[in-house]
Parts: C-alpha cells; structure tokens; sequence
C-alpha cells in the first residue's frame, strides 16, 4: 500500500466560496482515478477537483466559513493530513461590486409596523448604523470563531454580537463615522417609538370607519339570532347544498362538455407529451429501410426503458406493435447477414445490430415467434460456403474455357501457334484463386476472431471446433483445386474418383507451354501464403498450404530438369567436334555444353523454387523426397548426355558409307568417298568422330562428372553422390562399348591383311629367300599400325594404349596362328621368320600385356631355331635401323 497523502503547500490560503486553490503535497495519487476524496475546510470539493499529478491538484472551495485543514483521500494510499490550513470568508457584496450572481438592490424595509418584502434578498440588507461597507473589501485578519464562539453576526440571528459585526463590517472606519453612525442609529429607534401614535393621528377617520363597521355587523348578527336561532349554520349548509346541486344542473352540459375537452387536451397533450413512443413504430421501419439500424436499436433500447414496465393500456399496445416491428427488422437483419458478398465491417455491423435486438427481445413472448439463432455463426458459415462456391465456380468457368479453346485450336489450322507470352488458362485460375483466398479468407477469420473474442458473441455458446474444421476445410479445398489444375504429373483418374474434379485433358504442345509459367504459379501461390501466415492462423491449417507449396516446388523444379534433359539431347545437333579442352587433348566442347545446361537448371531451379521463403523448409534435406528426386533427374540428365555421345558414335558410323581398306601407308580411313578430309572443323572422318566419343567418355568420367558434384555444392545443392558414380559407371560401359567397337573395326582390316600379304606371289617358308629385310606382311603391318598411331595420337593420346593394347593381341594371336600352322621352314625361312617376329614384337612391347606376349612367344616356338643367333640380332639390329623413324612411335612410354 502507498504512504497517506500529505498537503504541505496550498495556494491562496483564503478566499470566499469557489475560490481555485493549488494543492501541493505528496502521494497525492498515482492517477486521476486514485483521487477519491477531497475536503476544504469540511466541505467536500472533490467534484470541482482536478489531478495534475501526484504532487499538485487543482480545485475550487465549497460553501464554508473559517479555518480548517485541507484532507485528500486516495485508494492507495487512504485518508491523508494537512500541514497547513486555508481560511474561508463570506465577501459582502454591494450594488457596485462585481458579482457572478443578481443582487437584490431595493432595500428591505425593517419599520416594526411596515410590511417586508416578500423575497429578501440574503446578500444585501441594510447598514443599521447607516454607512457605506464598499470600502471595507479586505477582510479583517483574523478568525471570529474563535473571538466570539458562540455568537454571530448576522441581525437577524438572536446570538448577535455587536462586537462581530463591527470586526467584520466596519473595521476599516473611522471612530469619527462610527459615532456619526450611533447618532443615525439612536434617531432611528426614536422615530420607531414616535410612530404609533403619529399612526394613529393621521389616520383617525379611518379607525372610526372600522369601529362603525363593527358596530353594524353586531346588529345584524343580534338580529339573525331572533330569527333564525341560534345555529345559522345549518340553514347555510343547506342553502349552500342547494345553489350546488342546482349549479350542477345547470352546467351539467357545460362540465360534461368540460370534462370531454379536459379528456381530450390531456390526451393531446400525452400524444404530444410522448410523440416519440406513438412515432416509433413507422420510425423503425423508415431506419430498417434505410440501413440506419443503429438508430433502431437505440430507439428499441430507449422505449423499452421509458415504457417496458408501465401498466398503461395504450402504452402496453404501442409497445406491442414496436416489439413485432422489431421481429420483422430481425428477420430482415438475419436475411443480409448472411447474404453474400458484403465487405467484414458491413456484416459486423449488421450482426451487432441483430444481436442487441435478439438481447432486448429475449424472455418476451414475441421472441417464441422466432427460432433462436446464432447470428454471427450463420454469418460465418455463410461466409465460409461463398468461399467454397467462389472456388468451385472459377475452377468451372477455367476449365470451360480451356475446353473451349483447346477445341478452337484444334478445329482451326494446325500451322497455327499459340501465342506464348499469353498465360494460359491453368496459370489465369491459379493467379484468380491465390486472390480469392488471399482476400476472403482473412475475412473469414477476422469475423471468426471477432465472434470467439466476445465482439459478435449473442446469446449461443461459441464452437470454436466447427470454426477450426471450416477454415481447414476452405484451406484444404483451395489446396485441392490448385493441387488438380496444377500438379498435372498427378494420377488424373486416382484425382477425380478422390476429389470430384477435373480439367479437360490437353495436348502435349499446351501441357509443355503451361509448365514453362509455373515459376509465376509458385509465385502467385507463396504471395497468397504470406498473407495467411499473417493472419496466425493455427498451424495445422499452415502445414496444408505449405505441404502443397513444397509438393508444387518439387513438381517445379522436376519441370525444369525435365526441359534441362530435352535440351541435353539436343546437343546431338549442335556437336561441331572442336577438340577445346586443354587438359584433356580429344575431348570437345560437349561437356562444357552440358556444364552450362546443368549451371542455367541449377540457377532456374534456386531462383524459382528451391530458395526456401516464409515458414518453408529446405526440398533437399538429407533423406528427403527432393533430394531423391534431385539424384533421379541428375542421373536422367547424366543418362541422356551418354546416349548423346552414343548417337554421335552411331552417327559417325552410318555416315560412313563403305569400309575402310587398309593401304600400305595406312591413312586411307582418312578419305571418304574420294575426297580428302583436311579441315577437321568442317568434315571429320568416322575414326576422329569416335576417338572423340572415347575422348569425351574418359573425360567425362574421370574429370566431368566428379566436377559436376562441385557445381551442386557451389550452388548450394546437396553433392548428388549416387547419379555421379552411376553415371560414371554407364559412361564406362559406353567407352568399353565404344572401345570394342572402334578396335574391331581397326584391328579386322589390318590383322586380315597379314595373312594374305605373307604368302601373296606363292611364297613358301620351306623354300630357301633372301633375307637381310623385313618380309611385306611384317613391313605392312607396322606401317599400318603406325597409321593407327597417328590417328590416335592426333586426336587423344591417351586412347593409345586403349585400342593398341587389344590390337597388339589380336596381331600376336594371328602371328602365332599363322606360325604355327607351317609345317617346314627352310633355313633361310626360319630367320627370316624370327626377324619379323620378334620386330613386331619389339615395336609393340610397349602396348603388349601378358597374353600378346603369350602369343608372340608361341610363334616364337613355332620357328624352328637358329642355328647362328647372332646373325639375327645382326639383322634385327640393321632392320631396326632403317625403321627408325616408324617404330620411334612407339617407344615413347606416355605420349
């Protein structure tokens, strides 16, 4: 509780009656309504009081006299004490004297045999020592309660003190008027004695007139007596009863008509008296015409207090025909509650309006006429059905419209094209939609929160259950109409047996131009989103949109994977086999294609959909349905790339349109139709084609790929590990593919000359030959194998040990085939034999694994041996010589 208020400062400290004091103390009050008492000298002022603050207030004196304490009274702090005290005095007020009230300037006669006035005025009375008090304003200093306790000085009062009046009238004046004033005084008491019998000499005929008169009525009265007795009252009364009875008879006619008039003006003057109550029914029904219904009710409301409880017949009837023109207002009023549309104020106001109305008529008999109702709930329920009717009539006028157009496209010429900066009908229903629920749903719920906060509440319990499933259910049918218009990757059959709804099938040219604006759907949809997360609406009816908004995200960003994958292979058209890559000789610009398809999808795809806004979360969280399904569409892309460089290898194939003949020199692959290729920017032979596909598979999957994984995480993508590796291992198996390929078709044509060039003019190996030189087969088969050295390493030389290495088997296999199928070498043969043998097989040992060696060294055995070794050597080494410059290709162990 706060200390007790205490006065110490006050400003005047006198003053008549409503003089403004200033108050100055502590703990006066914490505010204006803690002040509850305030008295100055016992008199309460706390009506005229004004709190300023807890040190100073602000108030007028009452009607007091004389010292006394200042007490200020507060609810925190209770009664509180005074330190100084405030003195009040009555001014006397003259006719020269500003005053706030009429003074009565006639004087008052105080002669003992004249008569007074008949309104004396208390202000003004009459000096009895005949002086002017105008000059005596201030007042004399000290109390005169306590001088002269128990007296007065007041001249009509019986505890007059002379020595009061003089103190508080005349102590101003002079000794010299003072006695001036007793001389006035002491004649004026003597004229007063003086004046009965001067009364009496002036007025001498009249006395004796009344004295005669008396005298006269005596005798009449003894004369009475005689005849008529001693009782002249009765004859009297019955002569009195008599004249009445017979003025009765006469004015019968007149009191009667009296009486009428009387009836008739007193019943005027209660039409005229209470116009308001006999005006009021046609009053209701001029307001209900005219919307003012407020008016209405606070006419109802001050009928029913004026005239709810009287026992006047025609009061009761009027009041009747009010409550039943109420009725009819109610019903009207219930009627325009819940027709729709109509702005949330005006359906308010409507309700208020109806509930105080429904309030007033409660309990009474005309109430039973009409059912009990709810009035804000059928406002909601209402609301919240024009809602669902507004949904479903735009989802109908759309889909008619997109029928119809799609029927008009199709009827009229199929050279036609759609006009693409048009939006087509599914993205003007979203827009239309979005801004539907965006501008009546919160007007759902501001009435709902105006109803459970007591605002609309009349007298029906709240359901704040059945609030919560209609918004749920206005939410999840807006949800479910933009989730089949939308989401056209959706089960359509599954949807309509499910929700009741469908859209007119389109063609794949319209489903292609209506999935490059969903990007401006997920737009249309996020806007609507913020302005119902706004409202703070319960979270179950939040997750509904938001589960939706991340399912659309996904559709959205697999939409732009998808048009990511059309575009990738695309890129069959746009090879132009430019060898770019620095670090990787062979490989051309295909992946660097790719790189900017892949970086312009992720780019889309954050921009678009996958930075999350308000109350959205992240689509690729770990073990998440984005992220799977982020690693699918990689993977397709991936996929689709592969069968890119698959079709480019096929196509280099066809185009190829006879089989290549190996020539001694080995460069006829490099002519086609017998035009040499020299510009390998403007024709590229099959061989270079395909080496650049292998190029392209290497580099794809040992840099490419992996690199592609650090384009994801730089743009804030989970790393898509699987698509990576199984992309990486389909890539293998291309190149494996592409490898076998591409050696068959170089190994075929070379290892079936050997045979042919070995024994070409009938030779024999049993017969004897000159020896000292290479025989053509083996000649031949390096010069060809140095053709296919230098394709390779033109184009990648890091294919080289690829396609060499199973070319070298199939050489060594077909050498110790051929080997071992002699039945006779000659001498001369046998060296001959061994020399080329082991030449290829050193030309070749670079690109020679253990199963070519196995064959060289079985064609090897099939050579009878020599019989002078080192002549051999002698030879290989003079051969080796003189090939030097072919076979130095292939001694370079990394080229």
């Amino acid at each position: 509780m706060a200390p007790q208020p205490v006065v110490t400062g006050l400003s005047p400290k006198e003053g008549p009656p409503g003089t403004r004091v200033t108050i100055r103390g502590e703990f006066l009050g914490t505010r204006a309504t803690d002040l509850i008492g305030l008295t100055i000298c016992g008199t309460d002022c706390l009506l005229s009081a004004e709190w300023k603050s807890s040190n100073k207030i602000i108030a007028r004196t009452g009607f007091a006299k004389g010292k006394g304490d200042i007490i200020v009274t507060t609810v925190s702090g209770g009664v509180g004490t005074s330190t100084v005290q405030f003195r009040a005095y009555h001014e006397t007020i003259g006719p020269l004297k500003e005053s706030a009230v009429w003074i009565e300037e006639s004087p008052m006669q105080s002669l003992t045999w004249g008569r007074r006035t008949l309104a004396p005025s208390g202000y003004t009375q009459d000096d009895p020592l005949g002086l002017s008090i105008e000059g005596n304003e201030k007042k004399f200093p000290e109390d005169l309660r306590e001088i002269f306790p128990d007296c007065n000085g007041d001249l009509s009062q019986e505890n007059f003190s002379p020595g009061w009046f003089l103190l508080e009238n005349h102590h101003g004046t002079s000794f010299e008027d003072l006695k001036a004033g007793l001389a006035y005084l002491k004649r004026k008491v003597e004229s007063q004695k003086e004046g009965q019998l001067s009364f009496l000499k002036s007025n001498a005929g009249s006395v004796i007139d009344q004295l005669d008169t008396l005298m006269n009525i005596r005798e009449k009265f003894q004369e009475d007596l005689k005849e008529i007795g001693p009782e002249p009252l009765k004859e009297l009364e019955l002569s009195i009863e008599s004249s009445i009875k017979e003025s009765k008879n006469i004015f019968n006619d007149v009191l009667t008509r009296k009486e009428k008039a009387d009836s008739t003006r007193a019943a005027l003057f209660a039409l005229s008296r209470h116009r308001f109550l006999f005006c009021l029914p046609n009053a209701i029904d001029k307001s209900a015409a005219a919307g003012e219904y407020d008016i209405v009710v606070n006419d109802y409301s001050r009928a029913r207090n004026l005239f709810g409880k009287t026992e006047i017949p025609i009061f009761k009837k009027v009041l009747d025909e009010v409550d039943h023109r109420v009725l009819n207002v109610r019903k009207q009023l219930h009627e325009k509650v819940v027709k729709m549309p109509q702005s949330v104020e005006q359906q308010k106001k409507l309700i208020k309006a109806l509930v105080n109305l429904e309030i007033q008529q409660s309990g009474m008999l005309v109430n039973e006429r009409l059912r009990t109702i709810d009035p804000a709930w059928d406002a909601i329920d209402a609301r919240a059905k024009y809602l669902e009717q507004t949904f479903k009539q735009t989802f109908d006028l759309m889909a008619s419209k997109d029928s119809e157009k799609e029927k008009s496209y199709f009827s009229e010429s199929k050279s036609r094209e759609r006009d693409p900066n048009q939006p087509p009908n599914r993205v003007l229903f979203c827009e239309e939609i979005c801004d539907i629920a965006a501008s009546q749903l919160p007007d759902l719920w501001r009435l709902g929160q105006s109803y459970f906060t007591g605002e609309l509440r009349g007298t029906s319990d709240p359901k704040p259950g059945d609030f919560k499933r209609i918004i749920l259910s206005s939410i999840e049918k807006f949800c479910t109409f933009l989730r089949v218009v939308l989401l056209v990757q959706l089960d359509q059959r599954l949807m309509r047996q499910t929700t009741g709804l469908s859209w007119p099938s389109s063609s794949s040219s319209v489903t292609q131009q209506f999935l490059l604006w969903l990007p401006q759907c997920l737009r249309y949809m996020r806007i609507a989103y913020a302005t119902l997360i706004q409202l703070d609406l319960p979270s179950e009816a939040l997750d509904i949109v938001q589960k939706f908004i991340d399912d659309l995200r996904l559709f959205c960003f697999s939409t732009i994977f998808k048009r990511s994958i059309d575009r990738v292979k695309k890129l069959v058209q746009k090879e132009t086999w430019i060898m770019g890559v620095e670090d990787f000789p062979g490989a051309t610009m295909l992946p660097s294609m790719l790189e900017e398809i892949i970086v312009e999808t992720l780019e889309e795809g954050q921009n678009a959909c996958m930075n999350p806004e308000i109350r959205e979360g992240n689509l690729l969280e770990s073990q998440s349905e984005g992220q799977r399904e982020l690693s699918q569409k990689l993977q397709d892309m991936l996929s689709a790339f592969c069968s890119v460089i698959e079709n480019l290898a096929s196509q280099s194939q066809d185009d190829e349109g006879h089989q290549p003949t190996i020539s001694l020199l080995g460069f006829s692959s490099f002519q086609q139709n017998g035009v040499e290729r020299k510009n390998w920017d403007s024709a590229t032979s099959w061989e270079q084609r395909i080496l650049c596909c292998l190029a392209n598979c290497s580099y794809c999957s040992k840099v490419f790929f992996p690199h592609i994984g650090t384009i994801f995480v730089k743009y804030g993508y989970p790393l898509p590990k699987l698509a990576i590796e199984t992309s990486r291992a389909s890539m293998n198996q291309l190149f494996t593919t592409l490898l076998e390929d591409f050696v068959e078709r170089k190994s075929d044509p070379l290892v079936g000359t050997i045979e042919p060039s070995m024994y070409i003019a009938q030779f024999q190996w049993d017969s004897e030959m000159e020896i000292g030189k290479l025989r053509p087969y083996a000649q031949e088969c390096c010069d060809n194998l140095v053709g296919v050295y230098s394709e390779i390493f033109t184009i990648s030389p890091s294919l080289l040990r690829p396609v060499l290495e199973p070319i070298t088997q199939t050489i060594a296999e077909e050498l110790a085939r051929l080997m071992s199928c002699v039945q006779n070498f000659s001498r001369s043969g046998a060296i001959q034999a061994n020399v080329d043998i082991r030449l290829i097989r050193d030309a070749l040992k670079l690109y020679s694994n253990e199963t070519a060696k196995t064959f060289f060294m079985e064609a090897l055995e099939a050579i009878p041996p020599p019989e002078d070794p080192k002549r051999i050597d002698q030879i290989l080494d003079n051969i080796k010589q003189n090939m030097k410059l072919q076979l130095m290709s292939f001694t370079v162990p990394n080229p």
